[in-house]
């Protein structure tokens, strides 16, 4: 299957929806093809829900939402287990867990026990209700959405939540032209209403494998060895990315290589993919921060100061 060609209907597919971000598009095209989790992190009205509708549109999979609010249950996004009193014995009520694309829309407003929640299901494609363990429809995915800017009534995400998440992007605002050309197209009607999809959940998955076959040179591998080994060893930075931020970073290379057309990954992939793939990894310290220092400033330096490899 030509993945370059199937990516290219992807993204023209969700660009009639979402106008001008055909980078954000791409970044979520190659963590579906690495079956991975993405953090959308932006301020409210920029199009973080259409995006996830407009993704399991697009691909032919089932979708769900959950809004997350404090008083959200682990119950309420697991399922449950009932008593069915016709059959005379216990049945399983699925969640909305239980979807292959699944929108955690607001995820910091949720306890860290409902948060919880997600951590089997987004490392190990299961639930597991009253010690009964059921997986989860392939492929799977789950788009979450937090808003940086309101902080009151949040709970931060800890680490390990965070770390379960392939990558963290922002839309951000679009430019003037977009913004004219969103008027335009949302006049008359909302083109997510007559999306269709361009290919199905299995070809999808058939792609997930193909993925995993393209070349990294052992110059490259080594190449992100040493740019996640350097967020570990940087002054500024606390905690570093752990060593599945480095299998991340590989595996997002190979799916970013096979969206654009190559057989093989070259370290142009890497550079381009460790902002939004390590990022939200590390812990910058806390004179780091007080000097006024972003964690996106402090990898933007560390991976400018690593050595690329260069041929021959």
């Amino acid at each position: 299957m030509d993945i370059k060609e199937a990516a290219g209907r992807v993204v023209g597919n969700i660009a009639r929806v979402i106008v001008g971000k055909d980078e954000v598009i791409e970044l979520c095209l190659v963590a579906l093809l690495c079956e991975g989790h993405i953090l959308l992190e932006d301020v409210p009205g920029i199009g973080k829900t259409t995006l996830a509708k407009a993704i399991a549109r697009s691909i032919g999979c089932s979708f769900r939402r959950i809004q997350f609010t404090p008083d959200l249950l682990p119950s309420d996004v697991t399922g449950i287990l009932y008593f069915n009193q016709r059959s005379q014995d216990f049945e399983f009520r699925p969640g909305p867990i239980m979807a292959q694309v699944v929108l955690a829309d607001e995820i910091n407003r949720a306890t860290p026990r409902t948060q919880s929640a997600l951590l089997e299901a987004m490392q190990e494609r299961q639930v597991t209700v009253d010690l009964e363990t059921m997986a989860l429809p392939r492929p799977f995915l789950v788009l979450a959405t937090q808003n940086p800017i309101e902080l009151e009534g949040t709970f931060p995400l800890p680490e390990a939540q965070i770390d379960r998440f392939l990558m963290r992007v922002a839309l951000g605002y679009p430019s003037k032209e977009d913004e004219n050309a969103i008027l335009l197209r949302y006049e008359r009607e909302d083109p997510l209403d007559t999306l269709q999809p361009v290919f199905q959940a299995e070809e999808l998955l058939a792609m997930q494998q193909q993925v995993r076959s393209v070349l990294v040179e052992e110059s490259v591998r080594e190449y992100v060895v040493d740019v996640v080994r350097a967020t570990r060893e940087h002054a500024a930075v606390e905690l570093g990315a752990s060593p599945r931020g480095a299998l991340a970073l590989y595996r997002t290379a190979q799916a970013l290589a096979a969206v654009r057309g190559r057989g093989f990954v070259i370290p142009d992939d890497v550079k381009y993919l460790a902002p939004p793939v390590l990022t939200h990894r590390i812990i910058i310290s806390p004179q780091t921060r007080l000097r006024g220092r972003r964690p996106e400033e402090v990898m933007a330096e560390i991976v400018d100061t690593v050595p690329v490899p260069v041929e021959g």
